[in-house]
């Protein structure tokens, strides 16, 4: 499954939401015809199956635990957006997944799963190391990120990705903002 998963990211990110096909998918997971059909015999199927695979990958680059203090913090979000900025393809399909979530709802419900366990995540996490108002913090920080992020791999600095000690230094800096 992760195979196919891999391949469908791939294709989304090269060819765009209309070129995802279980044709295309087991073409570029060089599997015989027919094959990503067998694990995920709808659209809506494979499309949860790619938005899943992402999740996976993205929780590789998350710590196994929550971290302690600010600075703990600040690392477990730069090393998370790092991560990602780095991702390559992965990025460019979860924005076409975020386009495709504006127009259709079984889209729109995949997509909100997978956010909405991010931005729990992020509320412990921030809770964990003293901000006074999680939900609040956790939306700003977020925001803050998607930012980084989209600038980082669709936007105007997508020519000079940020290092890890920026993106460290930066977050620093914002969370010292927050929690005081």
């Amino acid at each position: 499954m992760a195979r196919i998963g891999d391949a469908a990211i791939e294709v989304l990110a090269e060819e765009g939401m209309r070129g995802l096909t279980h044709r295309a998918v087991d073409r570029a997971a060089e599997l015989p015809p027919g094959s990503t059909s067998y694990y995920a015999r709808t659209r809506a199927a494979l499309l949860e199956l790619a938005v899943t695979r992402m999740v996976e990958l993205d929780e590789t680059a998350v710590l196994p635990a929550a971290p302690h203090g600010p600075d703990e913090a600040a690392a477990y979000v730069a090393r998370f957006v790092h991560a990602l900025v780095s991702s390559g393809p992965r990025m460019i399909a979860r924005y076409e997944f975020a386009l495709e979530a504006t127009r259709r709802p079984e889209v729109r419900e995949i997509y909100q799963r997978a956010a909405l366990e991010f931005r729990r995540r992020c509320a412990e996490v921030l809770a964990a190391v003293g901000s006074p108002d999680p939900g609040r913090h956790t939306r700003m920080v977020i925001a803050w990120c998607e930012g980084l992020i989209f600038d980082t791999v669709a936007g105007a600095g997508s020519g000079e990705p940020p290092s890890f000690d920026e993106l460290l230094a930066d977050t620093r800096e914002l969370l010292r903002g927050m929690l005081g």
